[in-house]
């Protein structure tokens, strides 16, 4: 049985989605309460208890058709309990329920055109003249659906892409109404949840609040002390105005200074949180640890592991000197844990390690607190709102905490580095001034490992080249690059050319995410 959070909520089965989080980060934005479970988990449990008020299985990464593939037994789910299926979701029900499915020659990814073909209270409100545009990402389609199930919409490569057994109240969606691409998506979850489970809205940001504080006081004993991992982006400057809320005293704050920041970073802190925190907030000054253990180290996966490595040692170093200390707080969100490893045990795709999830030892002394795992920037952003916590803070553009080495692909010195936080500062600089800065969610340099000949004034120059990022996003899962007027980006790349020793050439990353990652390591 599933502990219980609320006294209503909805429970979302993952299959190993990129994208399953959104289905979780959709409902809590229209107020309802919902957990994420793997579906091993769902396989040994008895029986949920009353609160569950609806089900949705998620997409998946594997073919149905594959012997291997993860399955679920449907009939565990009482009757009474409505079932939203997703992608790989909707061709699980499909199978189970007596219809087919089969491997499609023309596989359907990206946009698609979905046509109604019947009314439905799942798509109330979903379609403008019987038509929609939706997001597809699958190879499999529904080839037979099931008896007693309808078909309510279709695509040109998807006869059954909406079905619904409606006595049953299950109902299924080829394509995926979480993603951002799908015009009008959280109607599907707005009807599936009022009007299809009759569920209430119970999850406000107060709420959250209430709920992580309230852990947090469980977990952390009256003589403990939590060590928080402080870098001053938005997520860390959260969590620790969080932390002060429920344990004050309790709380020691811990800014590491690794010789990777942004030009001024540190200072910059220093002023914002030595008021904050006062007694309880400390800078270490690990510039040339961080150096020496990263000289002549160019893969990025090894940058991120002994990043990670410093840290907890640093860490853990340091409550040798203080006593009590027996958690580590970090701002790590769902998207690190998504890219690092499968956040709910689920077959997910590894892309890359973060420096405060993959990165971290497997042996700790320290046990963790990370009250943010399971959500996104803009949700944090939200929490921090709540909590007075300084726009300033906030409206920061998200900076890794491995800092500068994944923006200096390759070895990493320090001529480079002052290199790159010259260029970067210029061009954050610029985007303030210029009133940009706020319609970009993240924005940075890069310094490339590879020289180009140049000429200035009459001499030649062989210098590096600077790359410029610059994206849109709503929660950092997926992202375009910004549309610069030519103007900006052309005085913006000038500037840095004129300003920047060691650069003599600037070009612009017009990269989407996907196929690529923000960070370019």
């Amino acid at each position: 049985m599933l502990m219980s959070q609320s006294d209503q909520k909805v429970i979302i089965i993952d299959f190993g989605s990129q994208v399953t989080q959104l289905i979780a980060r959709q409902i809590r934005e229209l107020g309802v309460y919902c957990e994420l479970i793997n579906y091993k988990f769902f396989n040994k449990l008895n029986k949920f208890d009353k609160s569950v008020k609806g089900i949705i299985l998620s997409g998946g990464p594997k073919s149905t058709l594959n012997k291997s593939a993860p399955k679920i037994n449907i009939s565990k789910i009482n009757q009474n309990i409505p079932i939203l299926g997703i992608c790989y979701g909707h061709q699980l029900i499909s199978n189970f329920f007596g219809g087919k499915t089969k491997f499609s020659k023309k596989k359907e990814f990206g946009n698609a055109t979905l046509f109604e073909k019947k009314k439905s209270l799942l798509t109330n409100g979903f379609f403008k003249n019987k038509i929609n545009t939706v997001w597809m990402s699958h190879s499999d389609s529904v080839d037979i659906i099931p008896r007693k199930f309808k078909v309510i919409a279709s695509s040109s490569n998807s006869k059954f892409a909406i079905l619904e057994h409606k006595e049953r109240k299950i109902y299924s969606t080829q394509f995926h109404p979480e993603v951002f691409h799908t015009n009008n998506g959280k109607k599907i979850f707005f009807n599936f949840l009022f009007k299809i489970c009759n569920v209430r809205k119970n999850w406000t940001d107060n709420k959250k609040i209430s709920n992580i504080i309230n852990k947090i006081k469980f977990s952390v004993k009256n003589n403990e002390k939590v060590l928080c991992a402080l870098s001053g982006g938005v997520d860390s400057s959260v969590l620790a105005h969080l932390l002060f809320k429920a344990i004050k005293r309790n709380l020691i704050c811990v800014y590491v200074d690794t010789g990777l920041m942004r030009m001024g970073e540190t200072e910059e802190i220093n002023r914002i949180f030595k008021n904050k925190f006062k007694k309880s907030f400390y800078i270490i000054n690990a510039k040339n640890i961080f150096l020496k253990k990263l000289k002549n180290i160019s893969d990025p996966e090894k940058k991120r592991k002994i990043i990670g490595n410093i840290f907890i040692k640093i860490f853990e170093n340091f409550t040798k000197k203080n006593k009590n200390i027996k958690f580590l707080a970090q701002g790590t969100l769902y998207p690190d844990l998504i890219e690092s490893k499968s956040f709910s045990g689920s077959p997910t795709s590894i892309i890359k390690s973060h420096h405060n999830v993959g990165g971290l030892p497997k042996k700790m002394k320290l046990k963790l607190i990370e009250p943010f795992n399971e959500m996104f920037k803009d949700e944090v952003r939200k929490i921090g709102k709540s909590l007075n916590v300084d726009q300033y803070l906030l409206n920061r553009h998200p900076f890794p905490g491995p800092g500068l080495a994944i923006r200096i692909p390759g070895s990493i010195d320090k001529k480079k580095i002052n290199i790159l936080q010259n260029a970067d500062k210029i061009f954050i600089d610029e985007l303030k001034a210029r009133n940009i800065y706020k319609n970009i969610w993240q924005a940075f340099a890069v310094l490339l490992p590879v020289k180009t000949v140049g000429v200035m004034g009459d001499s030649r120059t062989y210098d590096y080249v600077c790359a410029l990022r610059a994206v849109t996003s709503i929660d950092g899962m997926t992202a375009d690059y910004y549309n610069f007027k030519h103007k900006d980006i052309s005085e913006i790349s000038n500037r840095i050319i004129n300003e920047v020793n060691g650069i003599n050439r600037v070009v612009y990353d017009i990269t989407s995410k996907p196929p690529g990652t923000i960070e370019w390591e």
